[in-house]
């Protein structure tokens, strides 16, 4: 069997420069070609999935967004997965966006510009609604649950919020039938929780960081908010389970696969060490 050790001390003595090279196209090639691997969801995106499933049709909706460019890989599928879930239906779901983080203001453009422009060819004022970012961090909250007209006068673009067609019957969140909150942090689904929905017993999901899923999940398990997409693998959760494989779902790839290169050229190296030292012993 000594060509299989000197096959294995071959592989655990590659150039540091190769691995790196090999790393490198295991992350690369799935997100430039998406391998649809399997997902299995666990009970949180299900329950997330099932709240959303359970809507009543022309159900008024509002999605918070709460993250910025260095969350966006984790957070950004989710929001792109939950606005084609709701558009996709055919219930009529109206979709109002706001942002609690100045970052989410783009944030929230570039998804509703993706999924209900491009994608749905939804109509702005009708279908959905973009009323942007206000400072105050749990404030916002507050004058959203008690008033939203005084803390939103105008939207994202301008209109008049007393002259946008979906608007006409929106005074506080009693008058949205869900939240859905993409949180990366304070302010976020804690608040949403604490000063709006619970308060009000406004059902609402959160899909956020993995790092900040600790925080969030004994409101789930209580029962005060319906499920949570947790991390990258909770968007890609979702996105199995709506059929629409998207980019969550290969960054998951891509993870997978360079998981894969590095432990086997740990195992490699560790077999070779071994292998070498023997018949050092031997000599």
């Amino acid at each position: 069997m000594k060509w299989l050790e000197n096959l294995l001390i071959k592989l655990g003595s590659f150039d540091r420069r190769v691995i790196f090279v090999l790393i490198g196209l295991s992350v690369l090639i799935p997100l430039i070609w998406p391998v649809d691997i399997p997902v299995r969801a666990t009970e949180q995106s299900k329950k997330v999935y099932e709240a959303l499933s359970e809507l009543k049709p022309n159900s008024n909706v509002l999605l918070s967004f709460e993250y910025g460019p260095s969350t966006k890989p984790e957070i950004h599928p989710m929001a792109v997965g939950v606005l084609r879930f709701l558009f996709d239906n055919n219930k009529g779901h109206k979709v109002y966006g706001m942002a609690l983080w100045p970052d989410g203001l783009f944030m929230s453009t570039e998804a509703f510009n993706l999924v209900a422009e491009k994608e749905f060819q939804k109509t702005y004022g009708v279908d959905y609604v973009n009323l942007g970012f206000r400072p105050g961090n749990e404030a916002v909250v507050k004058g959203v649950a008690a008033d939203l007209r005084a803390m939103y006068t105008m939207d994202t673009r301008g209109n008049q919020v007393s002259d946008i067609p979906m608007m006409k019957d929106i005074v506080n969140i009693s008058d949205f039938d869900f939240v859905f909150s993409f949180s990366a942090g304070y302010p976020g689904s804690k608040e949403w929780v604490q000063f709006a929905c619970d308060p009000k017993n406004i059902p609402m999901s959160t899909g956020c960081t993995s790092i900040q899923v600790t925080e969030v999940l004994p409101y789930v398990e209580s029962g005060q908010v319906h499920g949570i997409l947790a991390g990258m693998p909770g968007a890609a959760e979702f996105e199995d389970l709506i059929q629409k494989p998207d980019k969550a779902i290969g960054m998951m790839a891509a993870q997978s696969f360079a998981h894969i290169v590095i432990v086997l050229f740990i195992v490699f190296g560790n077999i070779t060490y071994f292998i070498l030292r023997k018949r050092t012993k031997k000599n």
